[in-house]
C-alpha cells in the first residue's frame, strides 16, 4: 500500500518540484542581468528533462533509506535478545535466563518506574522470540516469513510453514501480475514494459528461492549483510527482512521506469518534454495556443451575430428606409447600452461633469 501511495503521489508531484528547482537553479547559475532560458525553448526544455531526472532519483534513493530504516526499526528476535544469526539453543536459552533475571515482572517492577503492564508485555515478547528460535520450525518460518508466522495456528513441521507461506505469497504476485497487465492495456505502462516483467518474476523467484532453502541466500550471507555491517555498522538482514525489503525495491524501479525512463529517450530540441507520461509544453506555447483558440472562438462568436443580424432584419427586406432607421436605431442603442457603460467612458463622463459650475441654474453650459 505504501509503495501504491508513492507512485499515486509522483504522478502529480514531480512538475511542481521540477519547476521549482528549475527557477532555483536560473536563479543560482545564471548571473544577474543575463538572460535566462525562455520556457518553450530547447535549452528550457533540456535543462528541465535534467532536472526532473535528478529530482526523480533524489526521491527514488529516498525512498531505499526509508525502507531500510524502517525495517531496522522494527527490529528482530535475535537484536532483542542480543544473540548472532548462528546462535544455538542452547545459547539462546541461556541468554534467556539472564534476560529474564532483569526484566521478570517480580524484579523489574520494584526497580524501574515503567507500568507492570510494559514489563509483563516486554518480558512477554523476550519469552517468545525466545521460544520461536528455540524451536527448529518455529525459527525457519519466523527467518523466512516474519513474526506473523509466530501466530500461524495448526503449522507443526517446515512443510506446513512453507505451504501456509505460500498461499500467502502466490496470489501477493498474481495481484501483481493481473495489475501489471491491466495497467498495461490502457496504456500506462508503455515505456519499459518486457523489464517491468522481469522485475517481477526476480524478485518472485527470490522469494521462492529463500523460503524453500534450508539456509539462508547466499547473496545474504556472503554479500549484504557482510557489506552492510562493514558501512553501518548494523545488524544483518533477515531472509524475511531481505523479502521485504525487495518488495519495496521493486515499486521504486516501477516509478524509476514511469518517470524517469520515457526522460533518457526524450527529444527536446522542439521546446518540449515528455515528463510523467504526458508533453509538457513550454508557456509561450501554451499561451499562443490559447490565444488561437479564443481568436477563433470570436470570429465564431462574430460569424453568428452577423446571421442573427440577417435574420432580423428579414422583414424589412426591400424597404430601404425602414432598414436605414432600424440600423439607426440599433446604432443609437449600441452607443447608449455599450459606449457609456464603459468604466473608461463613465470615468471621462464623471470627471466632466465636476468641472461644471456649482452654482449655475439648471440647463446651464460651460465650467469656470
Amino acid at each position: 500500500m505504501s509503495g501504491l501511495l508513492s507512485l499515486l503521489g509522483w504522478m502529480f508531484l514531480p512538475n511542481l518540484v521540477t519547476g521549482w528547482a528549475q527557477s532555483l537553479y536560473y536563479g543560482i547559475a545564471i548571473r544577474a542581468g543575463d538572460p535566462k532560458p525562455q520556457p518553450g525553448t530547447p535549452r528550457f526544455a533540456e535543462h528541465r528533462r535534467r532536472i526532473h531526472i535528478l529530482v526523480v532519483s533524489l526521491y527514488l534513493l529516498y525512498t531505499i533509506y526509508e525502507a531500510d530504516y524502517e525495517l531496522q526499526r522494527s527490529s528482530s528476535f535475535y537484536a532483542d535478545l542480543g544473540v548472532p544469526l548462528s546462535a544455538t539453543e542452547r545459547e539462546i536459552k541461556s541468554r534467556f535466563r539472564r534476560l529474564a533475571a532483569l526484566y521478570h515482572p517480580d524484579k523489574a517492577s520494584s526497580s524501574s518506574s515503567s507500568s507492570a503492564s510494559d514489563v509483563n508485555d516486554y518480558f512477554v515478547h523476550l519469552k517468545t522470540a525466545a521460544d520461536t528460535l528455540s524451536d527448529p520450525a518455529r525459527r525457519f518460518a519466523y527467518e523466512r516469513f516474519g513474526p506473523d508466522a509466530v501466530r500461524w495456528q495448526h503449522c507443526v513441521t517446515i512443510r506446513d510453514y512453507v505451504a501456509r507461506g505460500a498461499s500467502i505469497t502466490v496470489p501477493y504476485y498474481g495481484v501483481a501480475a493481473v495489475a501489471m497487465y491491466a495497467m498495461g492495456l490502457f496504456g500506462y505502462l508503455d515505456w519499459g514494459r518486457f523489464e517491468r516483467w522481469l522485475v517481477l518474476a526476480s524478485v518472485f523467484l527470490f522469494e521462492l528461492y529463500t523460503v524453500s532453502r534450508p539456509g539462508h541466500p547466499a547473496v545474504l550471507t556472503r554479500v549484504v549483510n557482510p557489506v552492510l555491517g562493514w558501512l553501518a555498522g548494523r545488524p544483518p538482514y533477515l531472509p524475511f527482512q531481505a523479502i521485504e525489503f525487495a518488495r519495496r525495491l521493486s515499486v521504486t524501479v516501477y516509478i524509476a521506469f514511469s518517470q524517469i525512463g520515457p526522460l533518457l529517450t526524450a527529444d527536446t530540441s522542439g521546446g518540449q518534454v515528455l515528463v510523467g507520461g504526458r508533453k509538457v509544453v513550454g508557456e509561450e506555447a501554451a499561451l499562443q495556443q490559447g490565444l488561437e483558440r479564443l481568436e477563433a472562438t470570436v470570429k465564431g462568436l462574430d460569424g453568428d451575430a452577423a446571421r442573427l443580424l440577417e435574420t432580423e432584419m428579414v422583414p424589412y427586406a426591400g424597404d430601404e428606409e425602414m432598414v436605414s432607421k432600424v440600423r439607426g436605431k440599433v446604432k443609437e442603442w449600441l452607443v447608449q447600452n455599450t459606449i457609456r457603460s464603459d468604466p473608461m467612458v463613465r470615468d471621462a463622463l464623471g470627471r466632466s461633469f465636476t468641472k461644471r459650475r456649482v452654482d449655475a441654474p439648471s440647463g446651464a453650459k460651460g465650467n469656470r
